[in-house]
């Protein structure tokens, strides 16, 4: 092509495309079109995801047939619309999640809390601090017997005045120590000894490897300067390699306790030097106490006493905790003498002293303005009637709590406080019923099915009837019917059944049993259990009660 060609044919080219043929003019209005209908609809889904300047762009943008949506604005539709639809899609938690929170703190409304204060206990704790104090001069104090009924106050009571004295040792210096054990859960003399010997080995191990660090120190340094060791009780580097060796002989072997398999002597001993390997007083708080001798006997309790006499470094006190005011009538008279020898007792709180223990929690507990006026009164009524149990109190009102943050109410209402009462007074059943013997689960089925089938003013004898061939259906042993009343008698005093003596005139006395608990959540939870469960379709049995 030569030179001339060139410059017409870019001077043709350039025209065209400044002045498009009809046909290519009405192609771009098509294809503007089309692109028009594709990006509308996108356009109201991408609304409120992009501001509307960015839309009036994109419009001009595509009234002008120009670039893509990218390039315009930085926004790629596909992107926006995908992120639009992700934000739509909630999660199960996210609803619960929306509300506001009405609590602060919840831990403050459970049972394993120490406050730092004790409102209307001010008596017993400062009676247990004028005992406990001799332990802060190296001296054994006596031990001490906590009574009361539940939720008084004693445990919380009780770890306070230790939180109070181990802190106090710590600021001047005096080894004072107190171990925790709930005789509830660690309910057998092995099992306390292993438990208290194994802590009293990490506490040693501890201590061996701080002064195996000093002493490392002070040999690296005395191997170059041997005047180091005039401040100290050694007098050569041998020495000092001597105390190392023993302490590491020492550590090796404090050997921890198994949970099983040892002879409960050797489980004592051990416990005994690791406790006296170092001078210190021990004050030992056995919570649940009765239990330990209600399972064990009260043998632990008779060892621990009498350690005293064959420790060299180490005093031991116990600080027992219990619900039952007579069981030391069980201890031997041995036992019972070198144990109470102080006794501090913790009486029930009335519905004002309630009152003023929930508002100290719930003033921490609670944000602000959450709970109505009538909440906390209404708490500590409901557990002014359960022999002023304090921990009960607290738990109404931390499910109370629970209540109405799930219904995402703004404040607690007195609403919250009766369904939480319903709640918790079914959950108790629930326990109880669950962790019933067997023999008083038939028992208690008996009842429900005499009941189910209208039976009223039930007696004995029906009860011992029906309990017979359930125990036939499902291979159990028979007991007699004076074994079964007795069971009878138990449940009553669980609660669980009302039983009432009433006599016959001349065909003597009966009692008369009705249940106490609701039939059909019961039920639910007799035939959860493995061996009831074959017995469900055992209701035509009770039709020989008729029958005989």
């Amino acid at each position: 092509m030569t030179e001339h060609e060139t410059d017409r044919h870019t001077t043709d080219t350039t025209d065209s495309m400044d002045e498009p043929e009809e046909d290519e003019r009405e192609e771009q209005k098509e294809a503007g079109d089309d692109d028009e209908q594709t990006v509308r609809p996108s356009d109201i889904d991408i609304h409120e995801s992009i501001g509307n300047d960015t839309l009036d762009d994109l419009d001009v943008e595509l009234e002008n047939g120009g670039g893509s949506s990218t390039e315009s604005t930085g926004v790629d539709l596909d992107e926006v619309v995908l992120e639009e639809t992700k934000d739509d899609s909630k999660g199960l938690f996210d609803d619960l999640l929306s509300g506001e929170p009405i609590f602060e703190n919840k831990e403050v409304l459970r049972p394993s809390y120490t406050p730092h204060e004790l409102p209307h206990r001010t008596d017993q704790i400062n009676q247990m601090a004028t005992i406990l104090v001799s332990a802060l001069r190296g001296e054994t104090p006596s031990n001490i017997l906590i009574y009361g009924k539940t939720g008084t106050g004693k445990t919380a009571s009780a770890k306070f005045v230790s939180q109070e004295l181990e802190s106090t040792s710590q600021k001047y210096d005096v080894p004072c120590e107190v171990e925790y054990i709930n005789c509830e859960v660690t309910d057998t003399q092995y099992r306390v000894l292993a438990q208290l010997a194994n802590k009293f080995i990490e506490k040693n191990h501890a201590l061996i490897d701080d002064r195996l660090d000093s002493l490392r120190d002070l040999r690296s340094t005395a191997a170059d300067d041997s005047e180091r060791l005039s401040d100290t009780r050694f007098d050569t580097v041998d020495d000092v390699d001597e105390r190392i060796a023993d302490l590491e002989t020492d550590r090796e072997e404090m050997e921890t306790v198994p949970m099983t398999g040892w002879p409960t002597d050797r489980v004592y001993s051990t416990f005994f030097e690791a406790v006296d390997y170092n001078e210190r007083v021990v004050v030992i708080m056995l919570d649940e106490i009765d239990k330990l001798v209600e399972k064990s006997g009260d043998d632990t309790l008779y060892n621990l006493s009498r350690m005293n006499s064959e420790l060299d470094n180490s005093r031991i006190s116990i600080m027992g905790i219990s619900n039952d005011l007579k069981f030391t009538d069980f201890l031997d008279p041995r036992v019972k003498s070198s144990l109470g020898e102080e006794e501090i007792v913790f009486p029930p709180y009335d519905a004002n002293q309630l009152r003023d223990i929930l508002q100290h929690r719930a003033d921490i507990a609670f944000k602000g303005d959450a709970l109505t006026d009538d909440v906390i009164p209404l708490c500590a009524a409901f557990a002014a009637q359960e022999h002023g149990d304090a921990r009960r109190a607290l738990d109404l009102l931390r499910t109370a709590g629970e209540l109405a943050e799930r219904s995402q109410a703004d404040t607690v209402e007195e609403a919250h406080v009766r369904q939480a009462q319903d709640k918790i007074e079914l959950d108790r059943v629930v326990e109880v019923v669950r962790t019933l013997p067997t023999q008083s689960k038939i028992v208690l089925f008996s009842i429900i099915l005499l009941e189910k089938n209208g039976v009223h003013n039930i007696n004995t004898g029906e009860v011992f009837n029906i309990y017979k061939r359930l125990c036939e259906e499902i291979d159990a042993d028979i007991l007699t019917q004076r074994r079964v009343t007795d069971l009878i008698s138990e449940l009553d005093m669980l609660g669980i059944v009302n039983a009432v003596v009433v006599s016959k005139g001349r065909y003597g006395r009966t009692k008369e049993i009705s249940l106490s608990v609701p039939i059909d959540e019961t039920e639910a939870v007799l035939l959860s259990d493995s061996r009831l469960g074959n017995i469900e379709d055992a209701q035509p049995f009770v039709q020989a009660r008729f029958d005989n």
